[in-house]
């Protein structure tokens, strides 16, 4: 099947096998590896792409099911060489080790900023709840998050 949407900004096409995830059609087709193949079952987090703007476990949604809308992943972020801010918050607050489950945590934190949902570290974790981190720098992702909220 043919599937058209708009990646970062840009309006992209391809032809993909109907039972193919988001994440597939992000990876291996459009190279666009921010997004990782964690669980496969929508219970990490890794995975996590803007859709409309809405946080989505990439692994779970269908391919053909974006067709039309509008996709930001990671890459899509930063404008040139300027980060967005809460990559910048990320590095600053050390708010990363391994790195891995980076790209989802900082598309959920833009989410969860755009829902006015940064007012406290509680609000902040339960909105975060869902992506998770294995190497636990969960006070440091929290923290990066408040900062962007709190330079609002």
């Amino acid at each position: 099947m043919e599937v058209r949407l708009t990646v970062n900004g840009r309006e992209r096409g391809a032809e993909i096998d109907p039972r193919a995830a988001l994440l597939d059609l992000l990876r291996d087709q459009f190279g666009l590896t921010g997004a990782k193949r964690g669980c496969e079952r929508g219970e990490c987090g890794a995975c996590t792409v803007l859709v409309d703007g809405r946080p989505t476990l990439s692994c779970l949604m269908l391919a053909v099911a974006s067709g039309g809308r509008s996709v930001t992943t990671i890459e899509g972020l930063a404008e040139g060489d300027r980060l967005h801010p809460l990559q910048q918050a990320f590095i600053d607050h050390d708010a990363l080790q391994c790195g891995f489950c980076t790209p989802g945590q900082i598309l959920a934190a833009v989410a969860c900023l755009a829902a006015g949902r940064a007012n406290t570290d509680d609000e902040v974790r339960e909105w975060m709840s869902g992506n998770l981190c294995r190497c636990a720098a969960y006070p440091q992702i929290v923290a990066a998050v408040r900062a962007v909220a709190a330079a609002r």
